[in-house]
């Protein structure tokens, strides 16, 4: 924990020099990758949404989705929309994302998680439409496919619901 804390701290006091005195952007601001073709980018995303650049963050995100379909970036946007930092609170939107990145299958494994996030929504009916043989779907497959936060959730529910 504290050395992710001081990782994001010193990206914090580097990527706060985003300004010139003449309006225009530093090289080393979050929003200097916004429209980068990079993918790495999208790890960005995160660092921006961490230290507070919450309007970078969704702009790198929205951009990384439009042009990968990235996963991860779909996991993060849903995340800030989920909580309302920085935005208005959306669970549908939030949840839509997540369905948007369960449906798919990334190599790094991101929509294993999007899978356990979009059957929980599903199964609690969290901005979306009750649905709990949907939610055990996407659960029961999200557990099969390694994530352990699913099986867990899987394991808490009544026997009779499994």
């Amino acid at each position: 924990m504290f050395k992710r804390k001081v990782i994001v701290t010193i990206a914090a006091s580097v990527f706060s020099l985003s300004a010139h005195a003449d309006g225009t952007t530093s090289d080393l601001s979050y929003e200097s990758y916004i429209e980068s073709d990079k993918r790495i980018k999208c790890l960005y995303g995160y660092a921006a949404d961490k230290t507070g650049n919450h309007a970078a963050a969704i702009r790198i995100f929205e951009d990384c989705i439009e042009r990968w379909n990235d996963v991860y970036s779909m996991i993060w946007l849903a995340q800030i929309y989920e909580s309302g930092i920085g935005v208005p609170r959306d669970l549908a939107y939030a949840t839509a994302l997540m369905k948007k990145g369960a449906e798919l299958d990334d190599e790094a494994g991101y929509s294993i998680l999007a899978r356990y996030h979009y059957g929980r929504a599903l199964y609690e009916g969290i901005g979306t439409a009750k649905s709990e043989s949907e939610g055990l779907k996407w659960l029961k497959r999200a557990a099969d496919e390694g994530s352990i936060d699913a099986s867990e959730y899987l394991k808490q529910l009544p026997e009779n619901a499994r």
